[in-house]
């Protein structure tokens, strides 16, 4: 086997891991919603622990990438991040669980920029598009995630024992692939943020993902409650099931997709189906008109990151590291305003209306594509 392939089988595993740990605990929100009663407007804060201790996480991240190749931080924080969600199920009180939350979150920002950072410099190496593959075991991982948590939910198996199942999991299976990463690919040049004017590069590039995680990150947060509150549905997994398999198929076509239709009109596409789809969930709720609406933003999200990513490894300025980690600031900006003000809006009015957010940040891919490549085509 070729080195290359030894690299591209050991981070997509680290993709895939990553994604079952997230749709974990995600998937479980519900649960700890009514385990602490809650309301929406207490879960919303309660949510905001996460992009801010991920905002923290922004210096420490930039001095990680120019001090250290990609692969030091990448396990470290792979570790860290089955402990913070192991101490998430054993969590008893507020304090407890946003602690919790602040380190899972705060590992998951580490873990993610050393994880795209590989995967722009194994690109390189290859021909054809290969980033959206690995953003598509992500999602494979989320859509075994939600899986495993549906059939925990059915068997009334408790929080604690599941999550900390996942963790050992998640950690051995880490370490055992982890001589097979990428080595020796820290950046020589780029590596330090440039303060002033914002660069036009990098910030529309961040505009779309800060939309982009309001939109998916508003849903994996969201769709467990929004099923059960909403559409009365008692496994409150399934709509978050079916947006995880849509986002997970997609994403493995998302590369070709690119190449058959371009970047431009990938987005406009986009930006039209996670409309569409939430407008159907809204509109018709009820099991099955939600279950295809989320279908339909499943595969509306399912380009966004990946397309945005392999955009923001070509810069000028900074280390494919570096602009990563500046551009992932906006999108834990986007899940700092838009989970926590899904709530508020849904405990002032109603959940089904707080999901007109979603419609919004999703049709402004349209306007904020469009200025990117017109800005492109100046240079």
């Amino acid at each position: 086997m070729q080195l290359k392939t030894k690299q591209r089988a050991a981070l997509s595993t680290y993709f895939f891991l990553s994604g079952l740990c997230f749709a974990t605990w995600a998937s479980r929100i519900p649960t700890i919603k009514d385990f602490f009663n809650f309301n929406e407007a207490q879960l919303g804060t309660v949510l905001l622990s996460m992009p801010i201790s991920s905002l923290i996480g922004l210096p420490i991240s930039g001095w990680l990438v120019s001090k250290f190749d990609s692969r030091s931080p990448l396990i470290v924080a792979m570790l860290f991040l089955t402990i913070a969600l192991t101490f998430i199920g054993f969590a008893d009180t507020p304090f407890l669980l946003v602690s919790a939350l602040s380190l899972f979150s705060f590992s998951s920002r580490i873990l993610y920029i050393a994880m795209n950072t590989q995967s722009i410099t194994i690109q390189k190496k290859y021909t054809k598009k290969i980033v959206g593959s690995f953003h598509g075991l992500w999602s494979t991982g989320g859509l075994l995630g939600v899986g495993f948590s549906t059939i925990m939910v059915k068997n009334n198996v408790s929080l604690h024992i599941h999550l900390a199942i996942v963790a050992v999991i998640i950690a051995i299976i880490s370490l055992l692939v982890f001589s097979y990463t990428l080595k020796k690919d820290k950046s020589t040049f780029g590596n330090k943020l440039i303060f002033g004017k914002p660069d036009p590069f990098i910030f529309y590039l961040g505009l779309l993902v800060f939309f982009a995680a309001i939109c998916e990150g508003g849903m994996f947060d969201w769709s467990g409650v929004y099923f059960k509150e909403v559409i009365n549905e008692p496994i409150f997994t399934y709509g978050y099931l079916l947006f995880m398999a849509s986002m997970a198929f997609s994403r493995f076509y998302s590369d070709k997709l690119m190449d058959v239709f371009g970047l431009e009109k990938t987005y406009i596409f986009s930006s039209v189906l996670i409309a569409i789809g939430i407008l159907l969930a809204i509109t018709f709720p009820y099991f099955y008109p939600a279950l295809i609406g989320f279908c339909l933003v499943g595969i509306g999200t399912a380009a966004i990151f990946p397309m945005t990513f392999m955009l923001a490894g070509t810069s000028k300025k900074y280390s494919p590291g570096m602009a990563i980690s500046i551009i992932s600031t906006y999108a834990t900006v986007g899940m700092l305003i838009g989970p926590p003000l899904v709530g508020y809006v849904a405990h002032a009015f109603s959940l089904k209306y707080a999901f007109y957010i979603f419609v919004f940040a999703g049709l402004l891919f349209i306007p904020l594509s469009q200025f990117f490549f017109r800005h492109q085509k100046k240079n």
